[in-house]
């Protein structure tokens, strides 16, 4: 993984534990493409694809278009994500949809050692301070529409929703 060291920044200026930690998740948000807006549903679907086959007809009613959807949940918060996984899953199973997950990513673990003393004098002594970032991957056989009521659910705070849709 990446690394990412204080001590230049530490000799520099002055670091009160706050600053460091705000560094922390600035450091999140600029090395991990994870996190876009706290707590917001990002629904991205790939611009290529269409639902039926170019036929010259317009589409019937009767006909559905089935789409493989992954939705990619992250968090730092591990009870949350897996109430949000929960929540999903089961919304799904009521539509009787065809689910596959969550599948338990492996967890990023971002790391920040920094000297406690501002001046650089006196003992050396450190803080460490990390960052875990969850990942929860969930695959469903639906068409795109029932994806819209079942991701309407009250999503915890701090945990990030991205929908993709592709072909099935």
């Amino acid at each position: 993984g990446k690394s990412f060291n204080l001590n230049y920044y530490s000799h520099k200026r002055i670091l009160q534990k706050h600053q460091i930690i705000i560094i922390l998740l600035l450091y999140d948000f600029v090395y991990t493409s994870f996190f876009e807006a706290s707590c917001s549903l990002c629904l991205r679907v790939n611009s290529g694809l269409q639902a039926f086959k170019d036929t010259g007809k317009a589409p019937v009613d009767s006909e559905v278009a089935i789409h493989r959807i992954r939705i990619t949940l992250t968090s730092r918060n591990v009870k949350s994500l897996e109430k949000v996984c929960a929540d999903l899953i089961r919304g799904a199973k009521e539509k009787s949809l065809k689910v596959k997950g969550p599948v338990r990513m492996p967890t990023k673990t971002l790391r920040i050692t920094t000297r406690k003393t501002p001046c650089g004098e006196g003992s050396k002594t450190w803080d460490r301070f990390q960052m875990r970032i969850h990942k929860r991957l969930i695959d469903l056989h639906s068409p795109s529409e029932i994806v819209k009521q079942i991701t309407s659910i009250s999503i915890e705070p701090g945990v990030e929703v991205e929908v993709t849709i592709a072909d099935a």
